[in-house]
Order: structure tokens, then sequence, then C-alpha cells
């Protein structure tokens, strides 16, 4: 992981020189909770304008992270990073609790997050992400190894929105993946034994038991419905 980001950090440099504001690592990595066969690493790359050369110029900086199994770099701008938090309350709330930075200035220290619309984004990104894997998962029922790929794939943002929803409810927030299943748990009065069983076989890896995955993908439909019926019934 330290290679990648050192290199990462190089080749944006070396790319961009000035005009690289920031480089910031974020997520599961920042957070202590990267799993290496299954987890991304996230940056935050901010430059002090982005126009059509820039982009050309990143090229083949983010084709190069992308080959190294990685989600391309978030791209903004100083600008955008000062003026939409009110947008990405989610993802900045995150940033400033867990973060780190690998080149330039720290741009999110002295962020106000603004929280007007917090609720409606973590509602608006449950139900999103509850009808693509509705709409995904149809096609795999037949195929049980790429339905489980499906859910473990699924399962990170999943926690991610949970850890959001005890913060938005007045529960003590968590950051580790188990610890906010249980947290959920514990906040909404139901049991999540789907998700846990997803995430345990994304800590497995290849060395994953076979599992029954439909009654498993059953169980964690019941419980992405609860999450967003909780999350629902919190104050608007």
């Amino acid at each position: 992981m330290e290679d990648k980001l050192s290199e990462l950090v190089r080749r944006l440099n070396s790319t961009f020189g000035d005009r690289l504001i920031s480089a910031i690592l974020y997520g599961s990595a920042a957070m202590g909770d990267w799993h290496e066969e299954s987890s991304d690493l996230n940056v935050l790359c901010v430059l002090d304008r982005l126009s059509s050369q820039e982009l050309a110029a990143s090229e083949p900086v983010f084709r190069w992270w992308r080959d190294q199994r990685n989600p391309p770099p978030l791209l903004l701008s100083e600008e955008e990073v000062r003026n939409s938090t009110d947008c990405f309350p989610i993802e900045f709330h995150d940033m400033q609790e867990h973060r780190r930075v690998l080149h330039g200035t720290d741009v999110i220290a002295n962020l106000t997050v603004d929280r007007s619309f917090y609720r409606a984004q973590v509602e608006h990104e449950l139900r999103a992400k509850q009808i693509r894997l509705r709409q995904k998962a149809a096609e795999l029922l037949s195929r049980p190894d790429q339905l489980l790929n499906l859910l473990i794939d699924s399962v990170s943002t999943f926690c991610v929105l949970g850890r959001h929803a005890l913060i938005l409810s007045g529960h003590q927030p968590r950051w580790k993946k188990k610890e906010i299943i249980v947290a959920l748990e514990h906040a909404t009065g139901g049991r999540f034994e789907g998700a846990k069983a997803i995430l345990a076989a994304r800590e497995a890896g290849k060395r994953r038991p076979k599992i029954d995955v439909v009654p498993v993908f059953d169980q964690y439909l019941t419980e992405v419905d609860s999450l967003v019926r909780f999350v629902d019934a919190l104050g608007k």
C-alpha cells in the first residue's frame, strides 16, 4: 500500500507540479480498516484549476492507478472543495474524521461541513444503492459465485451509510465494519446476520468457505430495507 501511494504522489507531482494543491488519502485505508484483497485506496486530488488540459494530463496517471485495482482519484479544484460541502456532507464528514495528507496542504482541516442536507443524502444514497443491488442481483440469482461477489462489493457502502445513520440518530459512530454492524443491531433492534456473513466471506478472501448465497442475499435485502426505514423515520 505504501509503495503504491508513494508512486501515485510521485506521478501526480511530476504531472502537475505547482498546480497540485493537495493529495489526501481517505476511506478505509485512512481509518485503519483497509483489506488488501477487497479494499480500495481512495485519494482526493486537489488542483488549482480544472480544464481539459489538466484532465488530459491526468489520463496516464489515472490509467496506471486503475491498473492497480483502485478507483480513479477524486479530482476537485480548491474552490470546489470549499463550496461543495452542502452537496457531499457524507464524504467531507468522513474526510474530516479520518484522512492522511500525502502531499501539499490539508484542504479539509478548516472546512465547515454543511449538514442541512445530510439526512436526505444518506437516505438518497441508501435507496439508490438498494435499487441498484436489486437490479444487479436479478441477473445473478442463478450464478451464486457472481452473486456473492456482488454482495461483497456492496457491503462496504452499506457499512459507510450505516455509520452515517448512527451519527444522524445520535448514536456513537463506529468505523470498523464489524463494529458498525453490531451498533446498527443495537440502534435498530434488528439482526444483521446477512451482512455479517458477507463480511466474513469478504475477509476470508480466496479462502472463503462455500455458503448458500441466496438465503444470505434474502437476509441482506431485509437488512438494507430496515436501514432505509430507520433513516426515513429520523427527524426531517
